[in-house]
């Protein structure tokens, strides 16, 4: 998906079991980030860079929720291992990562894989995306500042 895309309506499943839908998050925009795997040191520098910086998000009206293809059960401990505040989708099937785009080849340690690519999209309160962070642009650690840096130059 691309900027001036709609998100799917239904998202998925959240680590409670939860259906997730962009109809939940209409009237409050919303930061929605793929990652590849739960209790990883790129995705929990991520991770803890947005639990990091929650409230300046929230304060600028953004929700986080993130989306990975790990089960509801690997979210709960990935939430509990980092006192994650906010919702992971369990994309067991990699419904919503193809959707989005986040799916696809990659290259690791010089290896060709299929998987999840890191990506981030900001997502106006109408459910619409108003810009996409590609895998080559997220910085782990720092992606919460990437991200408030951008939506700072947004308005």
């Amino acid at each position: 998906m691309v900027q001036g895309d709609r998100i799917p309506e239904v998202l998925g499943i959240d680590q409670n079991g939860k259906e997730i839908k962009a109809s939940d998050f209409r009237g409050r925009k919303l930061i929605l980030y793929s990652y590849p795997k739960d209790n990883t040191s790129g995705c929990t520098a991520e991770a803890c860079s947005l639990r990091d910086h929650k409230d300046e998000l929230n304060a600028l009206g953004y929700e986080i929720l993130g989306v990975s293809k790990d089960s509801c059960a690997s979210h709960l401990k990935f939430i509990d291992n980092y006192n994650l505040p906010f919702p992971l989708i369990a994309d067991t099937g990699t419904t919503l990562l193809q959707a989005l785009g986040a799916w696809g080849e990659k290259v690791a340690c010089g290896r060709r894989t299929v998987g999840t690519l890191r990506t981030t999209y900001l997502v106006n309160e109408e459910g619409v995306i108003e810009h996409v962070f590609l895998p080559k642009q997220i910085k782990t650690k720092e992606h919460a500042q990437q991200i408030i840096d951008k939506i700072k130059a947004l308005d």
